[in-house]
């Protein structure tokens, strides 16, 4: 018995020295504070990402009134709910409701300062009795009142009717370019202060036809004919300097060749062969009247017309897919010439071709028949300045020759397609041409004109090839004094910017391309033209940003595009229509000095 009670008391003094379950207790106590901590880490992290998004969504809605004007306290209050509401991407039902503080608006005061809070629900806080957690945020833009001038250098390009799921990429560019004059607009604190130009490109500039009788337009290209080899006296009649012209005789007869006084009403065309192919040295067909891009017809009309058709630059490279604005009259002349000899001697051959029996008829036999048809007096009359689009080509280059009326005009000296030299005379002037494909949207000179700069931008249309040397050309032009668009004296502290989108390289211009290949060596030639454009504005204190629009990135970069821009900031290679407006918006935030101060 007692031996048991020892045994008793010595369990007991054991049960109170044990630590086991004190460890237990105390772990269990501790326990609470480590899930209040891990829960206060959890609910920390999404209140940081709440503040991040309503300070993003802040930055928008500041940026967004920082760009407007003429707004009231409650236009004000409306459009930053808005543009806040729009960008504040959380789901409100788990982080709750971010409101908007109220502000003052003064659209003068050039700064505004929007706040937010949102009392987001704790998760694991509820533990300590913490049921939410005050989140705050602010941003505070400010925007300057600087002064600028802005030539939007666009593609209109018939690639630009292409697109992705957002959209052609002409509809993109419209739609961003009309939010930028938007923001132009409203940067402005007086009218004047910000002015736009605008030039569509494709390989040529429309720039309208009110410059129909300005001093700026040179018609050489435009008045001139096809051909122009010299002056002779032939026959009888005293023969124009086409009239003299050796064409080769098709008809596999004496003579093998047949001067261009021989042709007249009903004749064949002169310029194609039996089998309606041109034949050298021309490089177009016979059409029905002197209207740009009438039908072909394989005989002359019974007007006398002679009309030549688009040029394909075959022989003279720097003609392809022109238009020659004009045709030949047939005047009767005095005396006959020879154009068929021997025993196979006919006005027309076995399929027609040939002279007309209203004109020619056949004399002797055998060996000794020949005929004869009446010879024709031709003028050249180019049509009406009237009838032009409004288009123009690359200026002149030096060692370039330009054909006239009177014959090629002397090669140029200087490089006035790289330059923004007054067009005053000759090859200073921009070159009148009516292309296959003059742009459907003309320049609009720099000016603030909202409604008007509006108007043009809508009126775009895609359609032809891309000559960016060509636009960069008329925006630097329209961003210097004087001619040809009447740009005022630069007002002090203005900034003058080019930007420049293109959704594609070069590939044609007045002299190099044929519209359809990219990054031959004659397209070459044209990114070189571009370049030293580009040196040229960029020396002038012109800052040029640049867009290559490569939908899924196809292309992958564009050199000339690189080259042009100001400094690798500003070149932007964008693969969707929907970067568009992104982009646009990015650089009206930079130009017009909106910013996010904090």
């Amino acid at each position: 018995m007692g031996q048991r009670l020892t045994m008793l008391a010595a369990r007991l003094r054991g049960f109170l020295r044990e630590k086991r379950g004190n460890v237990a207790m105390l772990f269990g106590l501790a326990m609470v504070p480590l899930m209040i901590a891990a829960g206060v880490g959890l609910d920390v992290t999404r209140a940081m990402l709440v503040r991040q998004q309503m300070s993003e969504a802040l930055d928008a809605a500041a940026l967004a009134l920082g760009s407007s004007s003429g707004l009231d306290q409650a236009h004000a209050t409306a459009l930053a709910q808005s543009y806040f509401s729009a960008n504040y991407q959380v789901d409100q039902s788990s982080f709750g409701t971010a409101t908007l503080a109220p502000f003052t608006w003064n659209a003068s005061g050039g700064t505004v300062q929007l706040s937010a809070t949102d009392n987001m629900p704790t998760v694991l806080m509820k533990i300590a009795g913490f049921d939410t957690m005050a989140v705050n945020a602010t941003s505070t833009v400010v925007w300057g009142q600087s002064k600028l001038w802005v030539s939007l250098v666009l593609d209109n390009s018939g690639s630009m009717s292409q697109g992705d799921s957002g959209g052609t990429k002409i509809q993109a560019l419209q739609n961003a370019s009309q939010q930028l004059l938007t923001t132009l607009q409203k940067a402005a604190a007086t009218p004047g202060d910000v002015q736009v130009g605008i030039i569509p490109f494709t390989r040529s500039i429309n720039m309208g036809t009110s410059f129909v009788s300005s001093s700026s337009i040179d018609w050489g290209e435009w008045d001139a004919p096809p051909f122009n080899p010299g002056s002779t006296t032939v026959m009888n009649g005293t023969m124009s300097v086409a009239d003299s012209f050796a064409i080769t005789n098709v008809r596999s007869t004496s003579p093998t060749t047949i001067i261009f006084a021989a042709w007249g009403p009903g004749d064949s065309c002169p310029f194609i062969d039996t089998n309606n192919n041109i034949i050298s040295p021309f490089d177009f067909k016979c059409q029905s009247s002197g209207t740009n891009g009438a039908s072909t017809v394989t005989k002359i009309p019974s007007s006398g017309n002679i009309c030549p058709s688009i040029d394909n630059g075959s022989n003279i490279t720097w003609h392809n897919a022109r238009y020659y604005n004009g045709c030949y009259t047939s005047t009767k002349g005095t005396g006959t010439v020879v154009i068929a000899k021997g025993s196979s001697a006919a006005c027309r051959n076995s399929n027609n071709f040939g002279f007309s029996s209203s004109n020619c008829s056949c004399t002797g036999s055998n060996s000794s028949k020949t005929c004869s048809t009446q010879v024709w007096v031709h003028t050249w009359v180019p049509n009406s300045h009237s009838t032009w689009s409004g288009c123009v080509m690359d200026r002149q280059r030096s060692g370039q020759q330009t054909m006239t009326t009177a014959g090629l005009r002397t090669a140029a000296a200087t490089d006035y397609d790289e330059s923004n030299t007054q067009p005053s005379s000759g090859d200073s002037q921009f070159p009148a041409e009516n292309p296959a494909s003059c742009p459907a949207a003309s320049v609009t000179p720099l000016g603030y004109d909202w409604t008007s700069l509006s108007s043009q931008i809508s009126a775009m249309q895609p359609g032809g090839s891309t000559n960016q040397a060509i636009g960069v050309e008329h925006g630097w032009q329209m961003l210097t004094t004087g001619a040809p668009y009447s740009t005022p004296s630069l007002p002090a502290n203005t900034s003058r910017y080019i930007i420049l989108l293109s959704d594609g390289l070069n590939t044609q211009d007045r002299w190099w391309g044929d519209g359809f290949t990219e990054r031959t060596t004659q397209d070459g030639y044209i990114d070189a033209r571009e370049e030293a454009t580009c040196d040229a504005a960029k020396a002038d204190g012109v800052i040029i940003y640049t867009i290559f629009l490569d939908i899924g990135g196809t292309d992958g970069y564009s050199a000339p595009l690189q080259y042009c821009a100001s400094d690798s900031s500003k070149y932007y290679d964008l693969t969707s229509t929907s970067a568009v407006v992104t982009t646009f918006n990015q650089i009206a935030q930079q130009i017009t000095d909106v910013r996010v101060s904090h």
